[in-house]
Parts: structure tokens; sequence; C-alpha cells
């Protein structure tokens, strides 16, 4: 297992979390049998060096398994959990990213966590009617108080993070430390979901700029590149609204290619892909079988090379991709 080095702050000192660079997701823990299948697959990722869990408040009840697994293995010292809060569509009804919300969240999270504390906290989604100021001074308060080691953004535009980070070096805050965008080799047509924010090269170059760390969901994109689906199959209306395009065609076909040549699969090349960034990455991977999770770790260990990434990303007009 790979790990990737977090900043956070504890007991009001700067600390480093070395966290596994796969990050087990539970998102969708509740279309599992019962929770003892949610429990074995996260004794599985434990056993294979892995530490790393992401869930959210809005994640119905992925956040009461995933603190009952870590209390019943009395291992939540050795793990680390990034939660997300304030999500608009979560609770009470209208604009959620606001101080009350916020609280509530927070709360609420610990509660179903079993713990006191939170090493990553992230803003499930953003309102960019909200100004950046007392949302970054609600969160700080809540780092002050140890809720929350650290502070982060999912689905947030890179330039609300910046501004973000601007005010709380202004004002004597700590700021975003970490983004949770989608990052995936294949791009997306429309958001998965409203509100959602994925990488194209702006956001990419900014990254590379300021070396944030970036926790990528749908790594995978959803399986696109599985071999589950092609471009015949059209029965799962989401992965075609979403990802079907000639162009992510194209890096299916890449990747394919490139596998064969590396003995793996082409979504082991499409994971290996977000790890190979020019900036710290971390993807999130829902595996719900041991030879998945065997898959995503062999993927994680994939060196490519900058020619290699070009080619994935249709930059290489040599093998036919986009000018």
């Amino acid at each position: 297992m790979n790990y990737i080095m977090l900043k956070g702050l504890a007991d009001n000192k700067s600390i480093e979390k070395k966290c596994s660079r796969l990050i087990m997701g539970t998102a969708g823990f509740y279309q599992l049998a019962d929770k003892e299948q949610a429990f074995t697959i996260m004794d599985q990722f434990v056993a294979m060096g892995g530490n790393m869990f992401d869930t959210a408040h809005q994640y119905i009840n992925s956040e009461e398994i995933l603190g009952e697994w870590a209390e019943s293995r009395g291992i939540r010292k050795d793990i680390f959990i990034l939660t997300k809060g304030a999500h608009p569509d979560d609770g009470e009804p209208g604009p959620r990213v606001n101080r009350e919300a916020i609280n509530k969240d927070v709360k609420e999270s610990l509660a179903r966590l079993r713990t006191d504390y939170i090493d990553f906290y992230a803003l499930h989604r953003d309102d960019t009617r909200v100004e950046v100021g007392p949302i970054m001074e609600a969160l700080n308060e809540h780092m002050a108080a140890g809720r929350i080691h650290a502070i982060g953004a999912s689905n947030w535009s890179h330039t609300r993070i910046q501004e973000a980070n601007d005010y709380a070096a202004k004002h004597g805050l700590i700021g975003f430390t970490f983004n949770s965008p989608n990052l995936s080799l294949a791009q997306c047509n429309k958001p998965r979901w409203a509100g959602c924010v994925s990488v194209n090269e702006e956001i990419s170059n900014w990254h590379k700029g300021t070396q944030m760390p970036l926790l990528s969901w749908s790594s995978q994109a959803g399986g696109f590149f599985s071999g589950r689906f092609s471009p015949e199959n059209r029965e799962n209306e989401e992965m075609v609204e979403v990802y079907y395009s000639d162009e992510n065609w194209e890096r299916f076909n890449l990747a394919q290619k490139l596998a064969e040549e590396k003995g793996a699969t082409a979504i082991e090349i499409a994971l290996a892909y977000v790890l190979n960034q020019p900036y710290p990455t971390a993807a999130i991977i829902g595996p719900e079988k041991v030879e998945e999770l065997l898959s995503s770790i062999k993927g994680a260990e994939i060196i490519l090379t900058s020619v290699e990434m070009d080619m994935l990303n249709l930059r290489d007009s040599k093998i036919g991709g986009a000018k």
C-alpha cells in the first residue's frame, strides 16, 4: 500500500497523518446485504495496509456502520476518517452552507462515528451566495475545539477554495488543506450529481501550482473501464449521460492497450492515471469483494510515464488523440 502525508492540527499543534492513497469509500454500504459484509471488506482493507475511510453525513447509514466497526475492532486511533457535511439535500430544507448546519452535522457525525474527533472534514457542496469568511470562522472553531483536525472542500470550485484560503491567511485562520472533487480518466459530459465538480485542465493546473492534495471520488468513473459497458450497451442511463462519448471510448481503448503491455486491466490503468498526477492525489474506491480490492491495490502500484499520461489524456496526436 502506498501512502500520502496530509496536514492537520491537533492540540493546537501542526501534525501530519500518513494516510493510504487508496481510501475506502462507504457510500454504497447501504446496498450490501448486511453490515457484516461491510465489516468484512473493511477488515480486508486494513489487513492490506489501508487506513483511510471516506463517508458523509448524507450517506444514509454509512457513518453508523463505520463507527460501529471501528469501535468493535478497537481501531479508531489507527485509522483516518474523512467525512463531509452541509449537503443541501440532507435534513432541513433550504441552503445548508452556514454555521448552523455545519454545527449540526459535525455534532451528529461525531455521534454516529462514535468518536470525539474527525480527521478530515469537508463541506460536501458549496453555496456561492454565502461569503467565505463566516464559513471559515465556523470551521476553525471546531478545529480549535479539537473536534476536527483538518478542513477541506468537496465539490467547490478551485477559485472559491483559493478565496477561502486567502481569507483564512489574512485573518490568522487555518485554511483548506485538501480538496475532494471528481478526478478520473473518463471525463464527465455532465455532473454526475447536482453541484458536483470534476477536474478539468484548469483545475488540474491549479493543483499542480498549489500542490494541494486531491482526494478523488468516483476515481474509477463508476466502473466505466471495467468492461461491463460498451458503446452498444446503453442500458445504464446514468453511465450513458455522464461518461459515454467518443473521447472516453478512445481513452478506454488506449487504457486496454496499455493494460495489455503492463499485464494489468483497463480499470487498473484508469486508477493509476488518478494516482500519477503531478500533484499529491489519493483515490476513493468502493470495492465489494476482495478481488476488487486486490485489483485496486495493483492499479495503485502502476507507474505511468509522462508520455503514457499524455496518451491517455488524448494529447498525443501520433496515437490519434485530440489535437
